[in-house]
């Protein structure tokens, strides 16, 4: 029985802390080995091949498909190796190592420029259009950061006489793709798992073209798929926190609580609010395979984390976390016409799926509904405008809000909805809308941008420390 393990790219850059608390920390022998790991690229490496995550600063990706020479993406090209290059140097200093994670990475982008000057050259002929080839260029930076990462762990591990070897699903000279599902089942096909600790890259390239679905999001969905593939025991996830009762950063560390156990349903409600505890595609697959999710912080390894199944529900009902999140908008559309017409609904949701927008939830009475919406203020008030140019007798609306939710697997409190309000009004916060599911396993809160904070801090204080101090809530 082994594990399948994630380490993230914040966790990565931290490399000789996940030496010393998860690759190997006091293992020996036997103990080293049956785990999987999935890595991700180096911190920011991934910004810097493609784009600022955040920001949207061009990154080598975004100047190719934008360039009319090559300089513009060569330059940012060679900016990256640079700083990979140093980064293997500070993982290997003068070791004989540092010789072998340097060709690695340099063979690799060599390739890769080669590939993509060919490319520009083959394009600047009619019959060829770059925009045909540009989400393979984009598949095929992405995987430098996930490879560069993968290799130096096996070398680093390899130091230090672990027997380590690297999966590498980023297809890298291979004939021609495979199936997502059968580019990770044959990776796999020869490994040794009981005396070999596998180090895989967190993009795999397939047929399918696993950015075309998830752009950035593909690390998780390979984990899964690695787990689902390997059978594994247990899935696992590192990050740099504890999935707590709420943000330390608002309510104080003192006043939270790591949750222990909770279940795929409350994961989901967390991945909708923005706060993804695992992407929903990839706790689709562990879900139906059978895998437990566990949670862990990676500095802290003794400390067991959160495990996530799909039957646990909690012995006694009660709220588990107050999340919530403030990049919503509300559209409220009114018109006394749409009573018993459903085409409304379903003609304006299908124009906001293909502005790209967002759906977090929506309530509607006879005359109105109103979409909470998570996207750029540019493309909510495109959708305002659209939304009235359809419907022209319609009044269209929109509000700056921000969700607060609690979120539990067994939630069939009596008198939240008494509490919740009571506490908001005690805190001076206006609800603008409420919304509970008969499931009972989350409760919206819709308030203004603005009371945001207070909200998290109030819901937490009222739903969630009175429980703590009962032991109510599933601590790890």
């Amino acid at each position: 029985m082994h594990t399948v393990e994630k380490i993230g790219g914040t966790s990565m850059s931290r490399f000789e802390e996940v030496l010393d608390n998860i690759l190997i920390g006091q293992r020996q022998g036997a103990a080293l080995y049956r785990r999987i790991f999935v890595v991700s690229a180096y911190s920011g490496m991934t910004n810097l091949l493609l784009e600022h995550k955040k920001t949207g600063e061009p990154g080598v990706y975004q100047r190719f498909a934008e360039a009319h020479n090559e300089s513009a993406w060569c330059e940012t090209l060679e900016t990256v190796r640079g700083l990979m290059l140093e980064k293997n140097a500070e993982l290997f200093g003068d070791a004989p190592e540092l010789q072998d994670a340097d060709e690695f990475i340099n063979t690799r982008i060599d390739d890769a420029r080669d590939c993509m000057l060919s490319l520009q050259r083959l394009c600047a002929y009619g019959h060829f259009q770059l925009s045909e080839h540009l989400m393979k260029v984009r598949e095929m930076l992405a995987s430098l950061g996930e490879a560069h990462s993968a290799y130096n762990s096996v070398l680093a591990l390899r130091q230090r006489d672990v027997n380590a070897r690297m999966a590498d699903l980023t297809g890298w000279h291979r004939d021609r793709p495979l199936p997502f599902e059968d580019m990770v089942r044959e990776s796999f096909e020869d490994f040794d798992f009981e005396h070999e600790l596998v180090v895989a890259t967190g993009y795999t390239h397939c047929s399918e073209g696993l950015m075309n679905t998830f752009d950035r999001g593909y690390s998780e969905i390979t984990f899964a798929q690695i787990a689902a593939a390997t059978g594994a025991h247990e899935a696992i996830i590192h990050k740099e926190f504890h999935l707590s009762s709420a943000d330390p950063n608002l309510v104080g560390a003192d006043r939270v609580v790591t949750i222990g156990r909770t279940n795929y349903d409350v994961a989901d409600q967390l991945s909708n609010l923005g706060m993804e505890a695992i992407h929903p595609r990839a706790a689709k697959t562990l879900r139906r395979a059978g895998i437990e999710l566990r949670i862990k912080n990676a500095f802290e390894p003794e400390h067991g984390g959160t495990l996530i199944s799909q039957s646990y529900r909690s012995e006694r009902p009660c709220v588990e976390i107050i999340a919530g999140r403030k990049d919503v908008f509300g559209i409220e559309v009114f018109d006394q016409d749409m009573l018993g017409d459903l085409a409304y609904d379903i003609e304006i949701t299908r124009m906001l799926k293909k502005l790209k927008l967002y759906l977090v939830n929506k309530d509607s009475d006879a005359n109105s509904i109103t979409y909470y919406l998570s996207g750029s203020r540019k493309l909510i008030n495109r959708a305002a405008r659209l939304i009235e140019e359809q419907y022209p007798r319609a009044e269209v609306t929109v509000h700056n809000i921000a969700i607060v939710s609690a979120i539990g697997s067994h939630m069939k409190v009596k008198g939240i909805l008494a509490k919740t309000a009571a506490a908001l009004a005690e805190a001076g916060i206006s609800i603008q809308a409420l919304h509970q599911s008969i499931r009972q396993v989350e409760m919206q809160c819709v308030v203004n941008e603005e009371d945001y904070d207070a909200a998290i801090i109030a819901l937490h204080q009222a739903l969630i420390e009175p429980e703590n101090h009962k032991g109510v809530i599933a601590a790890a």
